[in-house]
């Protein structure tokens, strides 16, 4: 993919991430739990720090704080004030995020730009109330690249994937493994390649990108890649209420501004560019890669497995009194309209 408006604010961000501003006055501690190359830590912080900085005149800055906790607790550092803000998976959750994993389902096949955008507008249509984000301010809902199978094994058909030992990070991804008949192994992304290395694990469900970003070229021999991808995963950007609460009303809606769907793109965008980085470090490693096409038996047997996985994700919300079947067929609008429009101005 080409360059796009987001490539040139983050090229003007890059290295500014733990240099504050000799003039800001408040900062807002973010907690982060991948690794410093990681799109979000690499790219959209320093980026949206910069934002930051520049709608404030100054006043708050952004610095980033690791080795905080487990990327499940990121939700509970920020209720807890241990961080004023964080990013956060919401897989690693089971039961709290539901309404997220709208934009998980299978077969969305657009660009993580264009489903967190999509997600973005859907969640503040249609799910504003529910109860997921009680206690944070949601900022930014952001989805990774296509995920892909990732394996220590070629995979030719579902049936490779049985009785195999394959990490999931929750949400659809736990659905799709239930049903390949694999056995699932849960763990945050950042112990994969420990993993992988001990033969805990014979396979991974992630995006490209981490191929680069975990190192995945040195302890995988394979890499499948779905049209489409398998799956979206899903994060959010959230800030503690009381930390927004105590700035000046000018900050704290400066703040606001460059956030929501303008962060959401910048988080997908630099997710997509990251798949382009991982695929190519695949290459370089002399990692086997599978690129399944759309009228391959592989890519037909997954459209056959993911099948009902949309209608039971409507049912498990019924509870919530939302319109999920209406905010699923608007998502999918959205996210492929958007897309189609990427691609246009790509081939201007």
């Amino acid at each position: 993919m080409k360059k796009t408006k987001f490539a040139a604010l983050a090229l003007a961000a890059a290295g500014t991430l733990f240099s504050a501003s000799a003039w800001s006055q408040t900062v807002m501690r973010f907690a982060s739990w991948m690794p410093p190359t990681h799109p979000v830590n690499e790219v959209v912080l320093p980026t949206w720090k910069q934002w930051i900085e520049e709608a404030t005149d100054n006043r708050v800055t952004l610095v980033v704080e690791y080795n905080l906790g487990h990327p499940k607790t990121m939700f509970n550092l920020v209720e807890d004030g241990v961080a004023d803000a964080s990013w956060g998976y919401h897989g690693y959750v089971p039961g709290r995020f539901r309404t997220t994993q709208i934009v998980e389902q299978p077969l969305l096949g657009v660009s993580a730009e264009a489903a967190s955008v999509a997600h973005w507008r859907v969640h503040q249509k249609y799910f504003q109330n529910t109860y997921e984000f009680d206690g944070l301010e949601l900022v930014a809902l952001v989805t990774h690249g296509p995920g892909q199978i990732h394996s220590t094994f070629p995979v030719n058909s579902i049936s490779d994937l049985q009785g195999k030992k394959i990490r999931v990070g929750g949400g659809v991804q736990s659905v799709i493994g239930e049903k390949a008949g694999l056995v699932p192994v849960s763990a945050p992304a950042p112990k994969v390649y420990e993993m992988l290395q001990q033969g805990v694990i014979d396979g991974v469900f992630l995006p490209v990108c981490d191929v680069k970003n975990l190192r995945l070229d040195e302890v995988i021999s394979d890499t499948t890649q779905l049209p489409g991808g398998m799956y979206l995963g899903s994060f959010s950007f959230f800030i503690s209420p009381d930390f927004l609460d105590d700035l000046d009303p000018k900050d704290r809606d400066a703040i606001l501004s460059v956030s929501g769907e303008k962060l959401s793109a910048l988080g997908g965008w630099a997710q997509d560019q990251s798949d382009i980085a991982g695929l190519e470090q695949a290459r370089a490693s002399g990692v086997k890669i599978n690129v399944v096409g759309e009228n391959d038996a592989l890519a037909q047997e997954y459209k056959a497995l993911a099948e009902g996985i949309d209608e039971a994700w409507i049912e498990s919300v019924a509870d919530l009194a939302v319109d999920a079947r209406s905010a699923l067929e608007e998502l999918r609008q959205i996210a492929r309209e958007y897309e189609a429009q990427v691609v246009a101005k790509v081939q201007e």
